[in-house]
């Protein structure tokens, strides 16, 4: 069972197959789902005293990419979507940051919460990152610091929000502007553009502290926009593989984390 008190069980019993089936076909109409009040109030409590004021043990970074997080394609023009270079900025403490004791771990670990996610996502099995950084991840964006435009590589994203800017900091997408499970069909490009160009066609994804959000990220284009205030957002990142041994590259946790573990 998850640690008791931890999820809002009576909003939401994630032991229920039926529970997680009304959420499986939520997420395969809308491409995310949002589970409002997952956290009880004191788990949400506890949870934020744990990681707030830790800034300073965050890796900050700052970095350019495009919206498919590839290399620039120095044989098209530097103004075409691949060449077309977007900010994102924030902080992250690693998982081997995250104490065994923590309520974050605990859920993160627990079997029960595994089982849900496994029906919600249709997959057989969900397993750690095979190295020790990138399982439990704790994102902090202060003043100005920004998520860019980008489609993410995974399938599915697990997020916890701990804490709200004063302003800013909204989740905005736009969905199926790539079908990436075929390989063979191009990514919308005119859509993109016009999404980096006039905002066409974005939505925002409302959600509060305590919720529990997925999302397809890999077919919609997203981003988070800059925070704004002295209150930094604070957002949990559980991040699963499918399969097992799977871990980030030395390359990729240099950049995400400034070292390798």
């Amino acid at each position: 069972m998850t640690e008791p008190g931890l999820v809002a069980v009576d909003r939401h019993p994630i032991d229920d197959p039926a529970y997680a089936e009304e959420c499986r076909a939520r997420l395969d109409r809308n491409g995310a789902l949002v589970l409002e009040g997952f956290l009880t109030a004191a788990a949400l409590e506890a949870v934020l005293a744990d990681v707030d004021g830790r800034e300073a043990e965050a890796f900050f970074t700052t970095d350019t990419h495009n919206v498919f997080l590839t290399p620039p394609d120095p044989s098209v023009a530097p103004d075409h979507i691949v060449n077309r270079q977007i900010v994102s900025s924030k902080g992250c403490l690693a998982d081997d940051q995250i104490a065994d004791a923590s309520l974050l771990r605990r859920l993160y670990e627990s079997p029960q919460l595994r089982r849900f996610l496994c029906r919600t996502l249709g997959v057989d099995s969900l397993h750690p990152y095979h190295d020790d950084l990138s399982s439990i991840n704790v994102h902090y964006h202060r003043d100005g610091q920004e998520l860019g435009w980008h489609f993410d590589n995974s399938s599915f994203a697990v997020t916890l929000l701990i804490q709200q800017p004063r302003a800013g900091g909204r989740f905005e997408y736009v969905a199926d502007l790539r079908d990436a499970d075929a390989v063979e069909e191009p990514p919308d490009l005119a859509g993109i553009e016009a999404v980096l160009d006039d905002g066409a066609g974005v939505r925002v994804l409302e959600f509060a502290p305590g919720d529990l959000v997925i999302f397809r990220g890999r077919n919609s284009m997203h981003r988070v926009t800059p925070s704004r205030g002295d209150r930094t957002r604070i957002l949990a990142v559980l991040a699963f593989n499918t399969e097992p041994g799977i871990g980030l590259s030395a390359q990729a946790q240099e950049t995400f984390y400034g070292r390798t573990g």
